[in-house]
């Protein structure tokens, strides 16, 4: 199937998939192959239009944010060079609406961890508790549910390279099915409410809830904070902050939650309503330029 695709209202695929929000997608040639639910899907872009396959129009274009009104979010975030400098060097990246469990468990893989290293960690434990699929002769796996999760040992769940998540995810996996838990019931909710709710699984702090609330659940105003995040802060916001605030964060790894809460509220409040998307394209900006 096609979309065409607005030049009013920008996309661009490679941007969107590898900006470090999504950890099980892959380009093969001009294709990238990703697996959602328990499909395959297959697209690529063509100028200003969409090709894919095994995914109706009206799932790519939610999947993707292409309702969203790309142009005015970037004018709205756009507050200063920094920040527009980013939007210029990546005009088209946007947020996308991931599964909300597969992006709580791809979250709590990543505390600690680089991209490379989540990759891997999901990889495996998607195919040795997954289902196989395939496609053009590749073989891709689906996300493991709570289900299977929830039934795996500690140890099972180690094997796959998770560390001490491995606990946190059996815990969090036999929550979801005790309870019933359904992720639909946080859109709904306040951006804060959907957070409280986050915290309460093991394993979940405060940049994972930021992250799933930002990349599955569409709070476009939640600003996760990670090392590069806290880095770009620091580097180019620094006189939003009291010095001695500066200093001490900038004189260790990690931050308490009063720390956090404090660099959060700040990206919330200074770029507003569409905070999570500055948040992406000024992270996917100070990641690239750092690695050139």
């Amino acid at each position: 199937m096609k979309i065409a695709l607005s030049t009013s209202n920008p996309f661009n695929l490679d941007f969107t998939l590898c900006c470090g929000q999504a950890f099980r997608w892959e380009k093969r040639g001009e294709w990238w192959y990703g697996v959602v639910s328990d499909k395959v899907l297959k697209i690529q872009q063509k100028g200003r239009g969409l090709e894919f396959e095994n995914a109706s129009a009206d799932f790519i274009k939610n999947y993707f944010g292409l309702n969203e009104d790309l142009t005015k979010i970037l004018s709205q975030i756009g507050k200063d060079e920094i920040i527009r400098k980013a939007v210029k060097e990546f005009k088209g990246l946007r947020i996308l609406r991931q599964d909300p469990w597969e992006c709580l468990i791809s979250y709590i893989c990543a505390t600690y961890k680089n991209i490379k290293a989540v990759k891997q960690m999901l990889t495996a434990l998607c195919r040795k508790f997954g289902d196989k699929l395939e496609l053009d002769s590749y073989s891709f796996y689906t996300f493991p549910s709570p289900e299977k999760l929830a039934k795996a040992t500690i140890v099972e769940l180690a094997s796959c390279g998770l560390g001490y998540r491995a606990e946190y995810i059996s815990k969090t996996a036999k929550e979801i099915c005790k309870t019933g838990f359904d992720f639909k019931c946080l859109r709904k909710l306040s951006c804060k409410e959907a957070r409280n709710k986050l915290l309460t699984f093991p394993g979940v702090g405060l940049k994972v809830a930021d992250c799933v609330l930002l990349f599955s659940l569409g709070k476009l105003e939640a600003f996760p904070v990670d090392v590069w995040i806290k880095r770009v802060i620091l580097k180019y916001y620094a006189t939003h902050f009291p010095q001695d605030f500066v200093n001490k964060v900038s004189n260790k790894k990690g931050l308490t939650k009063s720390e956090y809460e404090k660099i959060n509220s700040f990206g919330r409040n200074y770029f507003g309503e569409y905070a999570g998307y500055a948040q992406e394209y000024l992270y996917h900006y100070e990641r690239t330029h750092s690695l050139d």
